[in-house]
């Protein structure tokens, strides 16, 4: 079948005109004016989408055809029709990319994917790293050619399809429709902040009165995202006009981190090479090879196969000796704290075992916050600051400070100024003030119905985890049962909460009672000598406490992803159903393993925002009523 499909493309590529693409042009802040709006930068292949009836064609940059590399992607083009597509040839601007996030790509992955050629080994790259068709542009509907047609205009006519034929309106990761609509930000400010949170490539500034160009614009702006590297000139290479750059390894040899031309002024590349040729200790017919002296720092968007990606010089270094400029600094600074934010005392130890650094817990904290920033938004926030780490005492905030930063968020409520964190520089500010424990209402601050129920099954210590473990498992039966869709996650401590999303301000928490009331007392029926609803610790007698009070309004509850103010550095971690079994512990998840989790098996609640809307809990109550 896929063979067949190949020759029938092979067919329809003869006969594709190869477009050039419209290419914006870099600088290093983007443009202000109210004609200017802002699109999130993928990093993925540039695709000329082009879908006929029959026939589908996905071109790159160069004019090389992807549809044997992407075969999902093909197969879900092919589906359009069956949507309601009707107008054809429909030919889309795309980015090929392997979402990471809503708002970030995977190079390594779609680099993996453009690499691989056996047939076998595509298909299955397909279904475990599938790619996605992030569509920005329209240049043909139909019969009518939209290349003339203002930006603002094109965009609102390859919305309204995207709605027509029920694909997302935004990029969404792990959607199983692989055409997406990439959406444009009217105020620079708020797509910058997304940026800075996901850690995105940049964004692309478009002007909305500008016509499609198949050539580099000035009317399409890119500003990327770099992160700074500290680093020495190694040699010249004189064929090419490029620098080489390198660091020192933990071993103090000298490690290759790539090579730059891009960044330097005439003035500033001469006096660099008038340097390397006074200092050269070996020249050949391709290099001036120097020792290492001269210290520069490099932007670049991110370390790949231990080289810089897009490296640009930033400026010297006269500052630095060489033997400052390592391996392990660029990885300790491979996270983007924002410049608003003056980090103190960053190897100050909050943890002793494992040992955690103030930096260490930072950078925890950034990589973290596309997954925990979506679970802190808009809630009024309480946290426990640990001003010694874990060797002092901590105590309770919900006042935010006098001398808080102005982009810090509040919300007044009974007459107390909570903080409400909704931008990175928020969090990293909290975590650079030690806060450590973040806790939730149930609920957005504009609501007064729960957003969601969370029940805390709370075991007589650690070593009863096992209790918490099967209470967790038969509420899932009965949720299952109930088509409610549930979610699971530890406490970070030795408990485990496990959550039913709901749609917003839609059941009040007197209803939400009754339900979870009912669970509570469904569940000590079957294992009364486990668990109790006794509030009283003296009086539980070594069970189990489910705990279904504690879901109520102006209560909070520890958020997805926050650290702990525990001996081991635990982390309310998200888990997936299936890995609630009985060898399951807390402390397998710390700060040091988190996020190379995260990036191996991805979020656990990823799907926990489109699941609200859809969640069948009023049939639940018709149901409890009739009881």
């Amino acid at each position: 079948m896929v063979n067949n499909r190949s020759n029938k493309f092979s067919l329809e590529r003869n006969r594709i005109t190869l477009l050039k693409p419209m290419l914006p042009t870099l600088h290093a802040n983007a443009p202000m004016e109210k004609e200017w709006v802002y699109e999130i930068k993928y990093d993925g292949f540039r695709c000329i989408t082009t879908i006929n009836k029959n026939t589908i064609s996905l071109q790159s940059r160069n004019g090389q055809m992807l549809n044997d590399s992407f075969p999902e992607v093909v197969r879900f083009l092919e589906t359009l029709s069956s949507r309601g597509l009707t107008s054809f040839p429909v030919v889309l601007d795309c980015e090929l990319a392997v979402l990471q996030s809503d708002y970030k790509a995977n190079f390594q992955a779609i680099q993996k994917r453009g690499r691989t050629k056996t047939q076998s080994t595509v298909e299955h790259l397909a279904k475990e790293i599938p790619a996605t068709l992030c569509a920005f542009d329209l240049l043909q509907l139909g019969t009518e050619q939209m290349m003339n047609t203002p930006y603002i205009q094109r965009k609102e006519i390859l919305l309204k399809l995207f709605k027509q034929l029920e694909l997302p309106e935004n990029t969404v990761h792990l959607s199983d429709k692989l055409l997406q609509y990439v959406p444009f930000f009217n105020k620079y400010d708020d797509i910058w902040n997304i940026v800075l949170t996901h850690d995105s490539e940049g964004i692309i500034a478009k002007k909305t009165t500008t016509k499609w160009e198949g050539k580099r614009t000035t009317n399409w702006i890119k500003v990327k995202n770099y992160k700074i590297a500290s680093c020495f000139i190694t040699a010249y290479q004189k064929d090419n006009g490029y620098f080489h750059i390198g660091v020192f390894d933990q071993n103090e040899k000298i490690v290759s981190i790539g090579l730059f031309s891009h960044g330097l002024t005439a003035e500033e590349r001469s006096a660099l090479l008038q340097v390397i040729k006074n200092n050269n200790i070996e020249e050949n017919d391709r290099y001036i090879k120097v020792p290492p002296s001269i210290c520069v720092d490099i932007h670049y968007l991110e370390l790949y196969d231990k080289e810089l990606r897009h490296p640009e010089f930033k400026q010297f270094r006269l500052d630095l000796q060489p033997n400052e400029c390592t391996i392990s600094k660029i990885m300790e600074k491979k996270v983007n704290i924002p410049e608003s934010v003056q980090l103190t005392h960053p190897d100050k130890p909050i943890w002793e075992n494992p040992l955690v650094t103030k930096e260490e817990y930072i950078h925890y904290l950034v990589e973290v916050a596309p997954h925990f920033l979506s679970f802190l938004k808009d809630r009024p926030l309480t946290v426990i600051r640990y001003p010694h780490g874990m060797f002092g005492e901590s105590f309770y905030q919900k006042n935010c400070p006098d001398y808080a930063p102005n982009f810090v968020q509040t919300v007044n409520h009974e007459n107390i100024e909570y903080i409400v964190c909704n931008n990175l520089e928020t969090l990293c500010w909290l975590g650079n003030q030690l806060a450590i424990e973040y806790h939730i209402p149930f609920q957005p601050f504009q609501h007064t119905k729960p957003s969601e129920i969370v029940f805390d099954l709370d075991p007589p210590s650690v070593d009863q985890f096992s209790y918490a473990i099967k209470a967790a498992k038969m509420m899932k039966e009965v949720f299952d049962q109930l088509n409610l869709h549930s979610f699971v996650k530890t406490s970070g401590r030795k408990g485990i909460q496990v959550y039913i999303p709901l749609p917003d301000d839609t059941f009040t928490y007197e209803q939400t009672r009754t339900f979870t009331e009912f669970i509570a007392n469904y569940l000590i029926s079957k294992e009364p000598s486990l668990f109790t609803i006794e509030r009283l610790k003296k009086n539980r007698n070594n069970k189990l406490y489910i705990d279904y009070i504690q879901h109520w309004e102006g209560k909070t509850i520890i958020a997805p992803f926050s650290p702990r103010g525990s001996d081991f550095a635990g982390i309310a971690m998200p888990l997936y159903w299936d890995e609630v079994q009985n060898n399951l512990l807390p402390k397998q998840f710390t700060m040091k393993n988190v996020v190379q989790k995260l990036k191996e098996d991805g979020d656990p609640f990823q799907s926990f925002w489109n699941v609200k809307e859809k969640q069948p809990f009023e049939p639940v109550l018709q149901f409890l009523r009739k009881v």
